[in-house]
């Protein structure tokens, strides 16, 4: 015995998002358990070309962990059963021998699906555009860097800018809520001095996008924080939350004073 596995795998195929999606079972065998999840797709795809069926539409670029591309919902969890990995840091050692593997795209209504596992994350793009960014002059690099930064501030900022924008945290959610993902593009940009001239228009414009896309609300299920492969923290929501409703008090006190004067 080889020592390789024979699964079996439900996967959702769908033409795109106007056409009904549904379930198709196909077998992968030998597959090695060193491989990558995606590297066993890889395989059922060579045999499905070969055959002249169409291969499965799946997403992926750096197989790294970094992209945030590899959306795929593994047995009823965003990128598999283990934590802080993304799908293509997934191996199939994970798995047991003749195990059933079912395998959807993630589901959201802001995420609709372009072709079977592969969805369209432009809401994310879309929200990052809408104030994830730093305009103001904060003079070159050796300007910046010579800023200092307390050391806990900097890991706090560090950690949030760690969010790879898989949507993981949406598809998590019973809400399909993007609360941690857009509190994490907030926050490492909020933390910093660079951050504070533009930080309260950003929480603003970045909610506003976010509700325009259609995303739903947090209810602290925490269920995204438990399902992120970068151990993105709750705590960036109750951040952004700080500064959307400070960004509300800032904009009501600057009415005020335009209609009294400045009194």
């Amino acid at each position: 015995m080889n020592g390789n596995m024979n699964l079996t795998l439900k996967v959702w195929r769908q033409k795109n998002a106007q056409t009904a999606g549904k379930f198709v079972t196909y077998k992968a065998e030998g597959i090695s358990p060193d491989m990558s999840f995606l590297e066993m797709l890889d395989v059922v795809n060579e045999g499905l070309t070969l055959k002249g069926d169409e291969p499965i539409h799946f997403d992926h670029d750096c197989r790294e962990g970094i992209c945030g591309m590899c959306s795929l919902y593994i047995n009823g969890h965003p990128h598999g059963p283990k934590r802080a990995v993304t799908t293509c840091q997934l191996h199939m050692r994970s798995f047991h021998d003749g195990e059933t593997i079912t395998i959807e795209p993630w589901r959201a209504a802001a995420f609709p699906i372009v072709k079977d596992l592969a969805v369209d994350r432009a809401a994310f793009d879309r929200i990052q555009q809408a104030g994830g960014y730093v305009s103001v002059n904060t003079g070159g690099v050796p300007d910046g860097n010579a800023i200092p930064i307390p050391k806990v501030i900097a890991d706090e900022a560090f950690n949030s800018a760690t969010c790879i924008g898989c949507g993981a945290c949406v598809a998590a959610c019973k809400n399909a809520s993007a609360m941690l993902f857009v509190s994490a593009k907030i926050t490492q940009l909020s933390l910093l001095p660079q951050g504070q001239p533009e930080r309260y228009r950003r929480a603003q414009s970045m909610v506003a996008q976010m509700d325009e896309e259609g995303f739903g609300n947090c209810t602290n299920t925490g269920a995204c924080e438990a399902e992120c492969p970068k151990e993105i923290k709750l705590t960036n929501i109750a951040r952004m939350n700080n500064d959307f409703l400070s960004a509300k008090l800032f904009h009501q006190e600057e009415i005020h004073e335009e209609q009294h004067g400045g009194a």
